[in-house]
């Protein structure tokens, strides 16, 4: 049984990779917008092809997203969004669909990938994570988009979490920007995306249904980041436990 699933997850893989390039191929001209028109209306364009986008992908790639908890984002507020980061598809799922037009913080190599590469530069504040002026740019680019209106995605694990805990450690820097820009946190919670993409697997897909979980803010008002980071890995910690 679990070499035909290894067999399966492979040309599910494929198949994915196909409509993934595809779709693509189509959506890519719709792009071009964004390099035209100013912030923010460039990201709220981006969000609004990406959504397109995304929901045609996940849904013939098997994988349709049910969104919990949108009425935590209120009207007119801007937030430090706040992820978990198990899987390679976290990315799409996540910036097409928060309430409010966004851009994430986001690896400079994968800006290096031909057509998507371009798409995802588009969307992103893009960070060399080996580079400590590329760190120090970043942060002032994020509060700068933060002015603006728009949200900040931002994965404070870093990188997938691999350990099979519900969370890996956090960095600092999404809950110092909130203390710094006295911004709410906004938890976000993503179940299943994992079992979409394993992160251990190369090549390897197979069909779940995805859920992104909304939590309440965390207000960043008359606090620091250290307390920041430590309440909201507890808020997140909890909640996955509690839903998984």
């Amino acid at each position: 049984m679990k070499i035909f699933r290894e067999i399966a997850g492979r040309l599910w893989a494929l198949w994915a990779m196909v409509l993934f390039i595809s779709t693509m191929l189509v959506f890519i001209w719709f792009y071009l917008f964004c390099f035209i028109i100013p912030e923010p209306r460039a990201a709220r364009w981006h969000r609004t092809v990406s959504r397109a986008w995304m929901v045609i992908f996940l849904n013939l790639a098997g994988c349709p997203l049910k969104v919990v908890g949108k009425s935590n984002f209120k009207k007119g507020q801007n937030y430090v969004v706040v992820c978990n980061h198990n899987s390679l598809m976290d990315v799409p799922v996540t910036t097409p669909f928060m309430p409010n037009a966004n851009k994430t913080i986001a690896k400079k190599s994968f800006a290096k990938i031909p057509l998507f590469g371009w798409i995802y530069s588009a969307g992103s504040i893009l960070v060399d994570r080996k580079s400590d002026q590329s760190r120090r740019n970043s942060l002032v680019q994020m509060k700068k988009t933060l002015a603006i209106g728009l949200d900040m995605v931002i994965y404070p694990e870093g990188t997938r979490n691999r350990t099979g805990q519900p969370l890996k450690s956090f960095y600092d820097g999404a809950f110092r920007l909130a203390a710094d820009t006295e911004k709410p946190i906004l938890p976000v919670v993503l179940f299943n995306t994992q079992k979409v993409l394993p992160p251990h697997k190369p090549f390897f897909m197979f069909p779940h249904r995805i859920e992104m979980h909304f939590l309440p803010e965390i207000s960043s008002l008359n606090t620091n980041a250290a307390y920041l980071k430590e309440e909201t890995f507890r808020i997140m910690w909890d909640y996955y436990v509690a839903h998984k």
